[in-house]
This record gives C-alpha cells, sequence and structure tokens, in this order.
C-alpha cells in the first residue's frame, strides 16, 4: 500500500523547511526560561520551590498531549492538528508574557507544552507527501530541528533576557508561533486522516496522562521532596498501578489510543527502548557542561563564564545538528536507519570519551558538545525512519508521538539521575554546596555507558517485516499486519 498523496502539487522544500522552523520553535520554547530560572522568585514573587513549576508545567503538558495530539493527527489530518498545535503556542506565549505571578505564568508555560506535538506529527506527515527519494534526508532534517532550537535557544534567549526584558521572550515566542501558523497554512497540503472513521480513546487518553503525570512528578521533583518521602513513594506507587491497568485497556480496545500490539513488535518497541537511552545520553552532558562552564575558576574546574558566555559556546552544537542531519539523511538511504541509529549512539559516547581529558578547557567541551550533537544528529533522525517503517499509515503519527515521548522520558531520567550524582557527589566553597570535579566525571562516565547501551539495543533491531532489501528499509514501506 503507498501512502496518500495530496492531489496538488507541493513543495517539497516548502513543506520541510515549514516542519524544521516548526521543531526549532517547539526547542526553543522549551529552553525559553532557562536564563531566567535563578530569576524567577524575584520575577513572580514566590518561593524557588514554586517558581520550578514554571519548568515542570511543560514537561508534564507535553507529556500528556503528544500522544494524544498524534493519534488525533491519524483521526482527523495531520495539517490540522499542527495548526491546532500553534494555538495553544500562542495563547501561552501571550499569557507567560503579561504574567506577574507564578499561577498564570504555571498556566502559560502548561499551555506551551501542549502544542509540543508539532515535530512528531510534522515527521509523520513527510511520509505521507515527500518522495521516497526525499523522505530520508528530510525526517533527518526535521528531527534534528529539536536539538538545533535547543543549542540556538540558549544564547538567543540569554542575550535578550540580559539586554532588554524578560517579557519580550515571551513576545517572540508568540510572533514565532504565529509565523508558523502562517507558514503550516500556506505550505503544508491538507491529507486525510489515515484512521479517518475511527473513534478517540478518551479512557485511554486520560489514563496515559495520568500514569506519566504520576511517574514525571515523582522522578523530576523526588529530589526536592525526598526520594523516600511519602509523596515520591505515593507517586511511583500510583505509577505502577495506574501504567498495567491502562496497557490492558489499550490492549482490549479496537481504536486504542496507542496500539499496544504495534509497539510490542521487536522493531518498535526496541527502537523505543534505544529512544528512551538515547535521550538519557544526550541529555546528561547538556546537564553537565553548561555548570562546568559557569563554575568560578577558583574551583579549578570551573570556567567562569556568564550565561551569555555559556550560551555562546554551546551554540555551535545546534548549528553541527543542521549541518549534519543531511548526511544522516544519506547514510539511512544507503544504509538503513539501523545502522544510522548504531552509529550515532557510539558517536555519542564518543564525545564523553573527549570530555574527559579536557573537562577544565573551553575548547575541550566545545568539541565535546560538537561531537555528541553530531550523534544526536545522527541518532535522532534515525529513531522516527525505524518506527514509521514499522506501522501501519493509520498509525504513523500516533507511534511517532509516542517515540518522542519515550526521548522525553529519557531525558527526564536523566535529569533525575545526573542530579543525584552532583547532589552527592559534591564539595563547599565559600559556604555554598557546588558538585565536585569527580561528580562532573562519574556523570559523564554513566552518560557514556547509557549511549554505549543505546548503541548495543540499537544494534539488534531486527529488520523491516517484509523488507528483503536496505532499499525497502529506506523507502519506509509500511509494515505488514
Amino acid at each position: 500500500m503507498a501512502p496518500p498523496r495530496p492531489a496538488a502539487p507541493v513543495s517539497s522544500a516548502g513543506v520541510v523547511a515549514t516542519l524544521a522552523l516548526a521543531g526549532t520553535v517547539a526547542a526553543i520554547m522549551q529552553t525559553l526560561v532557562t536564563p531566567l530560572i535563578a530569576e524567577l522568585p524575584k520575577i513572580l514573587d514566590t518561593s524557588p520551590s514554586n517558581s520550578s513549576w514554571v519548568i515542570t508545567a511543560t514537561l508534564l503538558s507535553a507529556a500528556v498531549f503528544t500522544p494524544v495530539s498524534g493519534r488525533l493527527g491519524d483521526l482527523l489530518g495531520k495539517r490540522r492538528m499542527l495548526l491546532a498545535c500553534c494555538v495553544p503556542l500562542i495563547l501561552g506565549s501571550v499569557v507567560c508574557a503579561l504574567s506577574s505571578s507564578v499561577v498564570p505564568m504555571i498556566a502559560g508555560r502548561g499551555m506551551q507544552g501542549m502544542g509540543m506535538g508539532l515535530l512528531p506529527i510534522g515527521i509523520s506527515l513527510l511520509r505521507d507527501v515527500l518522495p521516497a527519494e526525499k523522505l530520508s534526508s528530510a525526517i533527518a532534517l526535521v528531527s534534528a530541528s529539536m536539538g538545533i532550537g535547543g543549542g540556538l535557544g540558549l544564547p538567543i534567549s540569554a542575550a535578550v533576557a540580559e539586554y532588554t526584558s524578560w517579557r519580550v521572550l515571551f513576545w517572540g515566542s508568540a510572533v514565532l508561533a504565529v509565523l508558523i501558523a502562517l507558514m503550516i497554512a500556506k505550505f503544508v497540503p491538507n491529507t486525510p486522516g489515515g484512521a479517518a472513521g475511527q473513534r478517540f480513546d478518551f479512557v485511554g487518553a486520560v489514563g496515559l496522562g495520568t500514569g506519566l503525570i504520576c511517574m514525571l512528578l515523582a522522578v523530576s521533583k523526588g529530589a526536592d521532596w525526598g526520594w523516600t518521602s511519602g509523596t515520591t513513594l505515593g507517586l511511583f506507587a500510583a505509577t505502577a498501578v495506574v501504567l498495567p491497568v491502562w496497557g490492558w485497556w489499550e490492549l482490549r480496545g479496537t481504536e486504542p489510543l496507542v496500539d499496544l500490539r504495534t509497539t510490542a513488535r521487536p522493531r518498535v518497541l526496541l527502537t523505543n527502548v534505544a529512544s528512551v537511552l538515547v535521550g538519557f545520553g544526550m541529555y546528561a552532558q547538556m546537564l553537565v557542561l553548561p555548570q562546568i562552564y559557569q563554575l568560578p575558576e577558583a574551583t579549578g574546574y570551573g570556567l567562569g563564564q556568564s550565561m551569555l558566555g555559556m550560551g555562546l559556546w554551546m551554540a555551535p552544537a545546534g548549528l553541527i545538528m543542521m549541518v549534519i542531519s543531511p548526511l544522516g539523511g544519506k547514510l539511512t538511504t544507503r544504509s538503513g536507519p539501523k545502522v544510522t541509529l548504531v552509529v550515532g549512539a557510539l558517536v555519542i559516547a564518543a564525545g564523553y570519551a573527549v570530555a574527559l581529558p579536557l573537562m577544565g578547557s573551553t575548547w575541550g567541551l566545545l568539541l565535546t558538545s560538537l561531537v555528541c550533537s553530531t550523534g544526536v544528529g545522527f541518532a535522532y533522525g534515525a529513531m522516527p525512519a525505524l518506527v514509521m517503517s514499522s506501522v501501519p499509515l493509520s498509525e504513523t503519527a500516533a507511534a511517532n508521538s509516542f517515540n518522542t515521548l519515550m526521548r522525553s522520558l529519557g531525558t527526564s531520567f536523566s535529569a533525575a539521575v545526573v542530579g543525584v550524582v552532583l547532589a552527592e557527589m559534591s564539595t563547599t566553597m565559600g559556604g555554598h554546596a557546588l558538585p565536585s570535579e569527580n561528580g562532573f566525571r562519574v556523570a559523564l562516565l554513566i552518560g557514556s555507558g547509557v549511549a554505549l547501551l543505546a548503541a548495543a539495543v540499537a544494534a539488534v533491531i531486527p529488520a523491516a517485516p517484509g523488507a528483503e532489501t536496505v532499499a525497502k528499509d529506506a523507502e519506509l514501506v509500511p509494515a505488514r499486519a
């Protein structure tokens, strides 16, 4: 069965540019408040504990709504859902720009998280509208846009926050979201929902959302509340109950939110496991390197950079992903996405190996981030290709959104593990507790080990069902039922 093609001529360049910019803007939304973390309690007249919800709200909202918007894309049409995702991005940005207290700011950031389905829906739409020979490189570029936005968003946000009002950050994000909506309306063709006529699984959506909120709250706030506190343990216990019940519900339904039978296929399952591990490996260095850049030189291992200086040193990592993504697409076309994923994970591990002897140098850390980002660019382009070559056309957006969720879970677990390591292996200077050099080294070793594990998992991903040649794999032929 061939993917449906729109009746009207499609501008491949216009579609890819629009969706790549959409992914970049979505990533910028996530890093938008990073330069403001220390100032948020003062800006919002609240405690540091309360202000941390400004970040947590986006994480939770994105986790809940990304799989929901993906399924709705399959049901209602992907272009329609891309436009729908722009609405909370615009409204959330405006609410944040007008906020003077913590509650509306949290609400606005939650709305921004609701729009994070832009990327997985956009990637799945590529399968519907592009010819096979352009598909691998387009998927690689659009997938890499999240890393590009993350790398560029930090220095841009830092510069805006330092030299203008913090409100300009949110007004700017609102303008970008409007621009994305206009480009989608102009360049992205209307494609029918692959699952049109099926019903939306409301019970499954509520169940998955509840389980994810419980798990992510426990993981992201456990360090603040205490890992053995009643709240944290209660949330983990709720997760252990809710998610299996949700799985039972999905398996008994004929039109589930997430088709767990498809997800359990070895090719999809192992890709999702590798995605969690790659997400962990990618994010560990993003947590460690900025801290080393900004710690005082008096520590003996800190580099004494300002927030803006750190952002500028990290920015080339985003640019390298833009440069490297076409090479990843070519590798996928020639050798298949499995090979690209293995190579990407190994390159991430190599980046950590570079960091260990060069940790005390700004140029050494720059090289580390460039190598790691090269690996992320390869890996992030390969994962959607693997997933979409293994699921029916009626499930591409839902399956891709679930894979995006797996990557997000990896980053959440990475933040928790690295946070514990740095907190336990700390040192005291000037009456303040700071992460120690050994703590950073252990965190880097963990990141490297997880990246190597991701490569090992990727190496045993089976070939696409019915695919006898690499060409079939590269063309993303739909899996047989």
